[in-house]
């Protein structure tokens, strides 16, 4: 049996089937997850709100110290902020997985 296993590795016919059919299910997989990542990313990036004011409440001086603005690691804006992240790098693995694949499937 482990002839057998041997034969095929180097008659190149497991590697031919790899590369053959499940090279491209995996590329369709890892382009829909590229797709679905892109798309949380995009809808929790406009849902965070513009802090665009708080520049300037140093000139102004008209900083309010409150109990949100204490505590913003476990607001709203900053969980939005860990899934747009977290979104990005799940995109950043899943493209050069994918290029990798296809480098593969290429030179096969």
């Amino acid at each position: 049996m482990n002839k057998f296993f041997t034969s095929l590795l180097l008659d190149g016919q497991l590697a031919g089937d790899f590369a053959t059919k499940v090279l491209p299910v995996l590329r369709y997989v890892l382009f829909g997850i590229i797709v679905a990542s892109a798309i949380v990313m995009i809808i929790t990036t406009l849902m965070q709100s513009n802090n665009s004011s708080d520049n300037l409440d140093a000139f102004t001086g008209t900083k309010q110290e409150s109990y949100y603005s204490q505590n913003k690691g476990a607001s709203r804006d900053s969980i939005l902020k860990r899934i747009t992240i977290a979104m990005a790098v799940v995109i950043f693995v899943c493209v050069i997985t994918f290029f990798v694949t296809e480098l593969i499937a290429g030179i096969r």
